[in-house]
């Protein structure tokens, strides 16, 4: 994004800048604060979970012979804005990192840039004067951060603001916040015991002066009905002379070390520059966001700015943003983890926050698993002994399958898997409010059977065991899943578990039937009306509807309290994710040639492509409204959603994708 008009930057578009651990800064390009997760130091102290926000934000003003001049935006209740740094904004860029550019007067602008480094988890700050003509992004002469000589004094001064919270709280004035400074040249706080220490080098001048900022609002926090009013502590002022020299700030969770700042971010710039431009194209950056440590591997957050790693969500993702993307090692390190912690044939779908025991509560999460292993696995990167610990994953989870696993997970006579009890949500569509379950698909759910089939057919290459359970599921899905009134597949059939009970609500989860996964369990003519009710039902420029607006339960726009938006997050929402199984099926049903592809990206792919640009920056977001204009919602950077773009892109560049259930319509 590169804007040199304020009437044409979204002010509300949000970057991110992570740490690799679970950490990260963000905010909005106009730089007020919209959510309470925006922040400048956020790290985990546990990665990637046990995260805490450290330093929420700067306010930073200007100041010349004639006038002081805001850089910053705050928005305080009951809804005011001030000071208004936008009003002199008139360039951003986030390419390397995210830029600002900011007018003084008719000679002067002022620079600010900001990264996060994660060779060392450390937020990196910059200001700089420069003559207001001066091609933005130009390096100054002595250097990235050399010196400037504009035409007149120019004092910089920046006033930290400060938390001590869990990211997903809110913080207020309170008498326990320790203000004490430590430190000489550089400077740190430890607002609270227990809490890193937040570590400041800068190559300004620190005047301790405590204050309280009180009553900040965050608009994105009230418009999800929470909570969305925080008081921050600012211990006290950092002054720069940009007439003499740029401006450094270096952040980080950990004791003050003295250093020279001016050097260390030098260095620091140099690496992370340098590390970034390995990456070959943008959507491969964004990729790397999702890769973080944890204990002494990898894993993959699901999203930010408030999701950590999910077992489904990691599957589904990394066949994107890591195996499309030609990172196997780190694929193969993250595939062998996960594949040490099978139990009862059931993969975690979550490790808490708080370091407890892990969560399986998810029917689809192990299935998925077999699914990435089999893409990891063609790529023929894999060392013997790793296939071997793979393959003994993969089938640990279909001998649990089809034994009989918690929550009523197993195999039925008829080969297909039941799953479901009261209270519990199994399937990917997982809302529940308090004891509310809004989408419970107890019973066979479609997508189930369509991953359940196509692990039989992946682990048959090499345990001919699996191949009888295969063909009587196989046959079984074709007998008992479609519908011959809609056209397309029923959702659930045996609901509930009552044998012939069914689900004919309009879903997405039938197209796995048709695409998204390695082998299509339907003849050419079943697929072909699965397909045709899908574009026509549920397709929108973001992804698929989660439910066709016909049904009476349709929920049109994702708005509203948590209980509002809950119940409609997978009853219409649109996910962005899904759209990669739809094009892959569509490629199937149409044909995957030349013609074809260029029609899906013009068709499909443009829409997401413009996304980038908004919400997120340079990535996807998590859902959308159902309804027309279709407003992104949701987290604003979403694994899934950017790997299966990824994943869609690399189809339709280097070739038609590998249709190997196509055997099937003959």
């Amino acid at each position: 994004m590169s804007d040199t008009m304020t009437d044409t930057i979204d002010f509300d578009a949000e970057w991110l800048e992570p740490d690799g651990e679970g950490g990260f800064a963000s905010g909005t390009v106009g730089g007020e604060r919209t959510r309470r997760y925006h922040a400048l130091l956020l790290s985990a102290t546990t990665p990637p979970t046990g995260r805490y926000a450290l330093v929420q934000g700067i306010e930073v003003w200007v100041e010349t012979e004639h006038e002081r001049i805001p850089l910053s935006t705050q928005r305080y209740l009951p809804d005011v804005v001030y000071p208004d740094g936008t009003a002199h904004l008139v360039r951003f860029d986030d390419t390397p990192w995210p830029s600002w550019r900011y007018a003084i007067d008719a000679a002067l602008d002022v620079e600010f840039e900001l990264f996060v480094a994660k060779a060392s988890c450390e937020t990196v700050l910059r200001w700089r004067a420069v003559p207001a003509h001066d091609d933005a992004g130009a390096e100054p002469a002595a250097g990235m951060y050399g010196s400037r000589t504009p035409r007149a004094p120019i004092v910089l001064s920046v006033r930290l603001l400060l938390s001590g919270r869990d990211y997903h709280s809110l913080h207020h004035e309170n008498p326990v916040f320790d203000f004490e400074e430590a430190g000489r040249g550089n400077i740190g706080w430890r607002p609270y015991n227990g809490l890193p220490e937040i570590a400041v080098a800068s190559n300004g001048t620190y005047a301790h002066a405590p204050e309280w900022y009180r009553n900040f609002l965050y608009r994105f926090e009230r418009e999800r009905g929470l909570d969305a009013s925080e008081d921050l502590a600012s211990p006290g002022t950092l002054t720069f002379d940009l007439h003499a020299r740029d401006a450094v700030v270096v952040l980080r969770a950990g004791a003050p070390a003295d250093l020279d700042a001016l050097a260390h971010a030098n260095a620091l710039a140099r690496l992370e520059r340098t590390r970034r431009e390995a990456f070959d194209a943008p959507l491969e950056r964004a990729s790397d966001a999702y890769l973080v440590r944890r204990a002494a591997g990898k894993t993959l957050v699901a999203g930010f700015p408030w999701f950590t790693d999910w077992g489904r969500d990691t599957f589904i993702a990394m066949r994107g943003l890591m195996i499309a993307t030609g990172r196997l090692d780190e694929a193969e390190a993250i595939l062998v983890s996960w594949a040490g912690a099978v139990s009862e044939g059931m993969m975690p779908n979550r490790f808490p926050d708080d370091g407890g025991a892990p969560e399986y509560n998810a029917v689809d999460a192990s299935l998925w698993f077999v699914i990435a292993v089999h893409d990891y696995l063609l790529t023929r990167h894999a060392r013997a002994a790793t296939i071997a610990t793979l393959r003994r994953a993969v089938d640990a989870i279909l001998d649990g399958y089809a034994r009989g696993t918690r929550f009523r997970i197993g195999a039925d006579a008829d080969g297909l898997i039941r799953a479901g009890t009261s209270g519990v949500q199994l399937t990917w569509m997982d809302a529940k409010v308090d004891a509310w379950v809004v989408t419970p698909r107890i019973g066979k759910p479609v997508e189930v059977q369509a991953l359940w089939i196509n692990a039989l057919r992946i682990a048959g290459a090499w345990t001919d065991a699996w191949r009888a359970l295969e063909h009587r599921a196989y046959a079984s899905f074709h007998q008992r899943f479609v519908d011959p009134v809609q056209g397309g597949l029923f959702d659930v059939v045996d609901e509930d578990h009552t044998p012939g009970k069914l689900d004919r609500k309009i879903r997405p989860n039938q197209i796995f039937a048709v695409g998204g996964l390695p082998y299509g369990v339907l003849g050419r003519d079943e697929a072909q009306r699965v397909v045709a009710q899908v574009e026509d039902e549920l397709l929108t420029p973001m992804g698929l509807r989660t439910l066709s607006p016909r049904e009476r339960a349709y929920r049109g726009r994702y708005e509203g309290g948590p209980h509002e938006r809950d119940g409609a997050y997978h009853q219409g929402t649109v996910w962005p994710w899904l759209m990669g199984p739809f094009v892959d099926a569509w490629l199937r049903v149409h044909g995957s040639t030349g013609a074809t592809r260029v029609e899906a990206r013009e068709r499909f792919l443009a829409p997401l492509r413009a996304h980038l640009r908004t919400a997120g920056l340079g990535h996807v977001s998590e859902i959308a409204d159902g309804d027309a204009p279709h407003t992104p919602r949701g987290a604003p950077f979403q694994a899934w959603s950017l790997g299966e773009l990824i994943r869609i892109e690399q189809w339709l560049r280097d070739a038609a994708p590998t249709h190997e259930g196509d055997d099937r319509w003959a």
